[in-house]
């Protein structure tokens, strides 16, 4: 499976995305990407990506991830 990584942490300069494959979640895909621990529910000052990848036959899924804390 293939996952689009979003970087939103403030410290960016801007957003960009990465193209993971084959990581185990979403949140294996953002610490892969960006290098940091992350949960799927948070604050919002704590949001630091959003994650999308699509499978057969389904619309685009994506989540949002949370430093984890």
């Amino acid at each position: 499976m293939r996952y689009r990584v979003t970087d939103l942490r403030p410290e960016a300069e801007e957003s960009f995305d990465v193209m993971i494959d084959n990581a185990r979640s979403p949140e294996d895909a953002a610490r892969l990407a960006l290098g940091i621990d992350v949960v799927r529910s948070g604050a919002r000052h704590n949001l630091v990506a959003r994650v999308h990848w699509e499978k057969v036959g389904q619309t685009d899924l994506g989540v949002d991830l949370y430093l984890r804390t």
